[in-house]
């Protein structure tokens, strides 16, 4: 089944009757036998549905303000491993890492500088806050979050982000989540389940080119070590060498 068939399969399932296998149409508002408008949250979720099964690497630029664009490139394996590089993503900006998600748990990449990969967690699950990149989450874990009903969003249609004509959808978190499982963006799906862009609190995430075929799984960029993984703030600047050279003595006139 191809992706644009699956989700008007999808979307046809959203407006069955839970009884019979027939679409039935839209239900009316009683008082003025208008159709009603269609559920932002059903629409955005028969999108996400198809996004779900998509295997693909894919290419983003993400735009923060005040900083030069940087690329973020997606992998989503065969065998539903991932890994996601991400320029700048540690350090405060200046170290390129990649996290990468295989059955034997999550790894932080160093890429530039390259220092190799350290395991920082089971597969699947959030990294520590102080290591964490969060990019990640666009693409794994917020696809399950936007699809479970039983998560409190207010979802609603949302202009076009530039640079795509992809329907977009904003998010709200419900305010009764003391710990919100997605953050509040906009999000927006082309009709293959790719997403074509997103803005968030990290920035503005837009696709760049077409998808590639996925590879069978994701390989790690570097070896296994165990050394500290990079932090994402940056780094304090270095203290004063104790040996640094004192002012240099004043030097009297002679008589």
């Amino acid at each position: 089944m191809t992706t644009g068939t699956a989700l008007a399969a999808v979307t046809g399932l959203l407006l069955t009757a839970c009884g019979g296998g027939a679409p039935v149409d839209a239900p009316s508002d009683p008082a003025t036998g208008v159709p009603a408008q269609p559920d932002p949250r059903g629409m955005l979720a028969a999108r996400v549905a198809v996004a779900k099964d998509q295997r693909y690497v894919a290419a983003y630029t993400l735009v923060v303000q005040g900083k030069a664009p940087r690329s973020v490139l997606v992998t989503v394996a065969k065998d539903r491993t991932w890994r996601v590089d991400i320029q700048g993503g540690a350090l405060g900006g200046t170290a390129d890492v990649a996290i990468a998600n295989r059955p034997e748990g999550v790894y932080q990449c160093a890429i530039n500088p390259p220092t190799g990969c350290v395991r920082v967690g089971a597969t699947n699950k959030k990294l520590p806050v102080s290591i964490d990149p969060r990019l990640q989450y666009v693409f794994i874990a917020w696809l399950d979050v936007l699809l479970d009903r039983q998560v409190p969003l207010a979802v609603s249609p949302a202009e076009p982000l530039a640079g795509t004509s992809a329907p977009c959808f904003a998010v709200e978190p419900g305010v009764t989540a003391v710990q919100p499982p997605i953050d509040a963006g906009v999000f927006c799906y082309n009709d293959k389940g790719i997403l074509a862009a997103a803005r968030i609190p990290l920035g503005q995430l837009m696709l760049t080119g077409e998808p590639a075929p996925a590879p069978d799984t994701i390989t790690l960029p570097g070896p296994v070590v165990t050394v500290p993984p990079l932090g994402t703030s940056a780094p304090p600047p270095p203290k004063p060498s104790s040996s640094s050279p004192s002012a240099a003595p004043s030097i009297s006139r002679s008589r």
